[in-house]
This record gives C-alpha cells, structure tokens and sequence, in this order.
C-alpha cells in the first residue's frame, strides 16, 4: 500500500487553481470519479482501435519528431521506452520537489481531459505517487517549451518505472528505492501512455502557476508594508484618494488604493512630512496596481494551460476524429511568464528603494543611519540593505524576457519555439527571491520603530507589526538576522493569506 498522510483532497472532475498547485507539496489524495475515468477509457480504446486498423498516428506508429516520417518501433513497450529514454539528457540543478509534484499534479488533470488516449493505470500510478511524499528528480534544463516539456516529463515517466533519481521524504536516493519506500508499484508502459505523458506543457503551466500564487500574496505584501511604512514614518495619505485613483482609470490601481486605505484606517498624518512624498511612498498604488494587473493577467493565461489540453495529436472518439497539430507549443504562457516576471522586478525595485529610504537620516525625520542605536558600535539593517541591493540586482538580471529568444532545433521541425518553460521558471525564481526582499523591509520597519519612529496607529497595522515583532526582537547588538528573514517571509505570506482568506 502506498505510503502517504494525505490531508488534502483534490477531484479531477473540478478546475485546477493555480493556488491549488502549493497543495502537492505534501500528500495529496486525488479522487477519480466514475465519469472521469470512463472518458479516459473510452480514448484509450479508441486510440487502440485506430492504432491497430493501420492508420497513421504520430508517436504510436511512427518516429518522433523530424523522424515522423519513418515508422516506429512494431512493440508498444519498445516504443514507449523510445518515447523516454531518447529525452533522458537534461542537466542543471534538480527542480525541487514540490514543483516537480505540481508538475504531475498539473499532467494527472491534462490527462484526465480525455484526449490525449493514455490508459487508466497511467492515471492510476500518477494519483497514487501524489498520495505519497515520492517526487521526481527532474533536472532544470532541456526543455524549450514546444511538443511540450518533452526532457522534464520524461524524467517523471523514468523516475515512476524506477530508473533514475527520485525524492522520497525529502532525500534524494535511487527512483526504485524511493519507489519501494513510497509503497508504489513501477509504471508500465504500453501504447500511446509514453507520448501522453510527456507530450504537453505540464512543467511550464506548474512553475508559472506555483509563481503566480506566490505572486498574488506579493503584491498584497506591497500594498501592506507600504502602508505600514506610510503609518510609522507619519506620512500622508492623500496618494491613495479614492478621487485621484478613479481619475487614473485603472481598476487595479484604485484596488490597491483601496487596500492601502483600508490598511490605513486609524493613522493620522504626523504633519512633520513633505507635501509631496518620493515616489517609494506617493506612487505606490500605481506601481503595485499595475503589477497586480500583469499578476492577473499570468493569472488568467495559467488557467487556462492547467486545464486544457497540450497533447499531439488529439483524439475524439465521439466523432472518431485523430487530429494532429501543436497544442504543446506554450507561447501564451511563456509570454505570461515574462510579463510577470518584469512585474516582479519591479515590485522588488520598490522595495529596495523603501528600504533604502528607511535607513537614510536624511528622509526619515531623523532617524539614525542605517536603524542602528548606536551607530559605528553597531550596524543593525546595514548587512540586511546590502543582501538587498545583491538581491535586486539578480533579478533584474534574470529579466531578459524568454519568450523571444526562439532557436531552431530538432532539424527544423521545431524551427520556432517559445521557451516557455525558461520563463515560467525564471518567473517562480523571481516571485521566490521577492519574499526575502519584503522580508528585510518587515524587519527595517521594526526596527524603525525600535529606534524612534513611531509605532503604528492604524490598528490593523499595530497587530501585524505585532506580529513581526515576536519573530524579531529589535537589534541592540548586530546578530545573524538570515533566519529571521526566512521567518518573517513566512508570517507576511500567511497574513495575507489571511486577509485574502486563503
């Protein structure tokens, strides 16, 4: 029996969240109702039908790829192995296990469609590796995002057989060990169940999803340590007019506006302020509302990935059609992911600069340089300002966009490709690499407050500086601060988890 504590429950029959990805992480049970899995067995039977009545279909009677033109191997098992083996190349650092479960996670739903012809025991073995802490070991590089995640998914199909590399509660070890300790049996092979499985923008649609839930809870952590950085340093709050924003004309402008304001209600201006704040503070509606727009837009595109089908060719047995073309090739999602990720830089440049203000005596009413009671003794946010600064740094780096950077390959028959499955990543690195930065401003913020400014008055803002204060006593003497960053980014995330109800 398998080996799993699951505690969350998914059904195949309802659409996947992006949100709903986070949840493979640990032991997740997915229910396969009745009607779910004869719309799968009636493809399968469809495709063996089709298969053995001599017609034509790619993959199951034929070479892959530019190779389409040669027949395949005459022995489904033969062909399958093919399918994988030729795919096992990839290299780079290991995704971490719980995007590589989202990954399966996010296939298990795609097949479950009822197009792609794969068996039941397929679907099967999938639902049952989610039930345990088992994941895939699957490098980072290989694929380019069209005739879907072939690299990735093919190390899902060889980890699940028992070669090569898999996670097990965490460790790294042989797939067929891992397997064994897991409870789970080796997948089996057989048809059109290879190409099904690797043949679709699986691993791409996971990474953005798992980036964008992550970047819904950033931009809420924005809109409130803006406000609580507008509380503690006494500054006005006309910038978040409900006039002005409507006037702008965009509604995730006046969104965060409204979020800001309502994180705001019980503060009154200091009166000691400029008229006009820097643009850290004044413009932080239209900076977090016009990533929040990019956010919902990777928002809607994902969607729409984790629940449709990427597979080639697709089957429709209810007018016995077999249609060949390239729903594996994830340009809608690799310009997502780029889009997203120049948002999330953007936000992180917020950041940086809020935080850079905070530490400057210059712009804070007086406050001592760098937050530290005693200056040149001790040097208090100096360290945390420099990670900060390297941090920022990276991802504008990693902002160049993907998408565009198409290369021929596999002898032109992909002479176009979207690199989707880069971005999406890059954009998952970017969202990941934001929490610390609001992670080190949370703590500027605290200890702002510890050295003079004043603690908030808005009450909604004291209980989440509250908050941040039980994970981090105020800095008296300089001390490692890596794990309180780690910390704090936890309690940001499941603050606005809470105000979002999620």
């Amino acid at each position: 029996m398998p080996v799993g504590t699951s505690s969350a429950v998914l059904n195949l029959a309802a659409h996947l969240a992006p949100a709903q990805l986070e949840l493979a992480r640990d032991p997740l049970h997915v229910e396969l109702p009745a009607d779910v899995r004869a719309r799968i067995a009636r493809c399968h039977e469809f495709v063996l039908e089709v298969s053995s009545s001599g017609r034509a279909i790619y993959g199951v009677t034929t070479g892959f790829g530019p190779l389409v033109e040669f027949e395949g191997r005459a022995d489904s098992a033969g062909q399958s192995d093919n399918t994988i083996l030729h795919h096992i190349v990839g290299h780079g650092e290991l995704l971490p296990p719980a995007v590589a479960r989202a990954a399966v996670l996010t296939r298990l739903f795609s097949l479950a469609q009822g197009r792609s012809g794969v068996s039941e025991q397929v679907v099967d073995s999938l639902t049952a590796m989610l039930d345990t802490d088992f994941a895939p070991a699957v490098p980072r590089l290989g694929s380019v995002g069209a005739s879907g995640d072939l690299q990735p998914l093919a190390y899902v199909a060889h980890a699940l057989r028992g070669n090569g590399n898999a996670f097990f509660e965490g460790r790294l070890m042989p797939a067929e060990e891992a397997l064994t300790r897991a409870g789970l049996r080796k997948l089996v092979l057989g048809g059109r169940d290879a190409l099904a499985l690797v043949n679709g923008i699986s691993v791409t649609a996971a990474a953005l999803g798992l980036a964008v839930a992550q970047s819904v809870r950033a931009r809420r952590t924005a809109e409130l340590l803006s406000a609580l950085m507008t509380d503690v340093l006494g500054c006005g709050v006309e910038f978040t007019s409900v006039g002005l924003l409507a006037a702008f004309g965009h509604p995730d402008v006046a969104e965060t506006g409204a979020a800001i304001r309502s994180w705001l209600e019980g503060s009154k201006p200091s009166g000691e302020r400029p008229l006009q704040e820097p643009y850290s503070i004044r413009c932080t509606p239209q900076l977090i509302g016009a990533a929040g727009t990019s956010v919902r837009h990777a928002d809607e595109v994902v969607r729409r990935d984790l629940n449709g089908v990427s597979d080639n060719p697709l089957f429709f047995p209810e007018n016995g059609e077999v249609v060949h073309g390239g729903n594996f090739f994830g340009q809608p999602s690799a310009f997502a992911a780029d889009q997203l990720n120049v948002a999330l830089v953007q936000l992180g440049n917020l950041a940086e600069r809020q935080l850079d203000l905070l530490v400057d005596p210059h712009r804070t009413n007086g406050l001592p340089p760098m937050l530290s009671p005693l200056p040149g003794q001790h040097h208090a946010l100096q360290g945390v300002q420099l990670c900060t600064t390297a941090t920022v740094a990276a991802m504008r780096r990693a902002a160049a966009p993907a998408s565009v950077q198409s290369l021929p390959t596999n002898l032109h028959n992909q002479d176009v490709v979207p690199f989707g499955t880069q971005a999406a990543f890059t954009a998952l690195d970017q969202a990941r690499l934001l929490r610390y930065l609001h992670a080190g401003l949370a703590i500027g913020l605290r200890q702002a407050v510890h050295v003079g400014a004043r603690r908030p008055l808005a009450p909604r803002l004291a209980e989440v500086f509250d908050r941040i204060a039980q994970v981090v006593p105020p800095i008296v003497e300089d001390r490692p601060l890596d794990t309180a960053l780690s910390e704090v980014a936890d309690l940001l995330d499941a603050v606005v988890s809470e105000v979002d109800g999620g």
